[in-house]
């Protein structure tokens, strides 16, 4: 039985080592064909310089000078079953849009709520009171929660707010 292990092993090393030795074999003569071509573009001589325009800050334009408000707050989603329902100020309540329910700011204040642990932001407008637990800041429309929270399956997060003054 021994006398027939042995040279089994010994064919199957071979075996390997010839194999591997092809491989070997196969990437070198693909690094070969692979030679490095010379860059055929010609450069023109004849350069114009152009100045760049001042670049405008459109955030700036649209919704005024930022300013910030507070960090470390926390931040959560209205519940799905507050789709359609008419918010404190009167206007129905769309998950699906970036707005936000507050304790304090006047309705229409455009606030933007970055989320602390990976820098998203979101910019969201002030159409509702609350959130309605202590420990809460800010709630956002499911739309913009989702839109910067890291981990989809959690509903807490810490933010920093910034509000939009003209």
């Amino acid at each position: 039985m021994k006398k027939f292990i042995t040279p089994f092993f010994l064919i199957a090393i071979i075996g390997f080592t010839a194999s591997q030795s092809a491989i070997a074999e196969r990437v070198k003569t693909t690094l070969q064909k692979t030679t490095i071509q010379k860059d055929t573009l010609k450069k023109s001589k004849n350069v114009v310089a152009v100045q760049p325009e001042a670049a405008k800050d459109t955030i700036a334009e649209k919704y005024g000078k930022l300013s910030p408000y507070k960090t470390n707050a926390h931040a959560s989603y209205y519940a799905d079953k507050f789709h359609g329902r008419k918010t404190a100020s009167g206007a129905l309540f769309n998950m699906h849009k970036y707005t936000a329910a507050h304790k304090k700011f006047p309705f229409g204040t455009m606030l933007k709520v970055t989320n602390q642990v990976n820098g998203k932001s979101v910019i969201v407008e002030v159409n509702d009171r609350g959130p309605f637990v202590k420990s809460r800041e800010i709630d956002l429309s499911k739309k913009a929660f989702m839109e910067i929270a890291k981990n989809k399956g959690i509903g807490v997060m810490t933010v920093t707010i910034e509000v939009f003054s003209k």
